[in-house]
């Protein structure tokens, strides 16, 4: 079942966001740290971008580096990571509040105040929900946004000097670029794109060992979702509706996306997640289009 978050009113702008001259804003960049985020490979992506398309939608957004890369007038953008969401929608109507609350975090940082804020749940304000997960996520190991069965992040802390928790000037671009999208928290089979409209997937990837990870929310992406999201392509290429897919290079993917209408290209790209340097390397992913 879809959850729309509300949208921002014009009324609801934040002033700060516009009382800059155009000539001097910085770009937006992603707001957060994430595993299988994909600035390491955002020039692959942007050459086999589509030439034209109406309307952009990221239904597996993460850190969204295509999304501010590409900074489209029209977006949709959705997530399974309700904690994820709440932030972008923080970030998108009340960035003076978060900020605040991360300068907090970054005064009081160290060992005992990080395991202390990860150990509160069940928040109500997503303001405090916001500058937790952007205060973890900046933190924590490798920035590695894992929760268990119960949805409780229990990443332990990393080793940083001096973590970037509070980066103002990134996160009044980013509610500048966000104010107009739309923000959503469902399934990716729920979205309705319209024909003409681009879609970018990039799910949890299928594993391609024992210790790979997918757990990004409470509920692990299965091979049945990786199914079920091949065939949801093929519906929309049915529609005229033009998709990407990024996922690993497996035998089980490749199968999946075999039909005619679909194109697959391999690319390399580098994983550091694994806490030994030897399982620090590049690994292939495939880049799947319908066009």
């Amino acid at each position: 079942m879809a959850i729309l978050l509300k949208a921002v009113s014009k009324k609801e702008v934040n002033p700060l966001s516009v009382a800059f001259n155009s000539e001097k804003l910085i770009k937006a960049t992603p707001f957060v740290k994430w595993v299988g985020g994909k600035r390491s490979i955002i020039n692959e992506l942007l050459k086999r971008m589509p030439e034209k398309y109406e309307s952009y939608h990221e239904c597996f957004v993460g850190g969204g580096a295509l999304f501010f890369e590409l900074r489209p007038k029209i977006s949709f953008l959705s997530d399974a990571n309700i904690d994820l969401l709440l932030t972008y929608k923080t970030i998108q109507s009340e960035p003076e509040k978060l900020i605040n609350l991360l300068k907090k975090h970054q005064a009081n940082h160290n060992k005992e105040y990080y395991y202390k804020i990860r150990a509160i749940h069940n928040i109500d304000d997503p303001v405090v929900v916001a500058a937790r997960m952007i205060y973890l996520n900046k933190t924590c190991f490798n920035g590695l946004w894992r929760v268990n069965r119960k949805g409780e992040f229990n990443v332990p802390i990393g080793s940083y000097t001096n973590p970037a928790i509070c980066q103002e000037e990134n996160l009044l671009a980013c509610n500048r670029l966000l104010k107009h999208s739309q923000i959503e928290y469902k399934d990716f089979s729920n979205i309705e794109p319209q024909t003409g409209g681009f879609v970018y997937f990039d799910p949890p990837y299928h594993p391609i060992n024992e210790t790979s990870f997918t757990s990004y929310s409470v509920l692990d992406f299965t091979e049945k979702d990786q199914i079920r999201l091949a065939d949801f392509c093929t519906e929309l290429t049915q529609k005229n509706v033009q998709v990407m897919i990024s996922n690993s290079n497996t035998s089980f993917i490749r199968k999946l996306y075999k039909a005619k209408h679909f194109r697959t290209n391999i690319v390399n790209a580098p994983r550091a997640v694994n806490c030994k340097g030897n399982g620090r390397s590049s690994v292939e992913e495939v880049l799947i289009t319908n066009y």
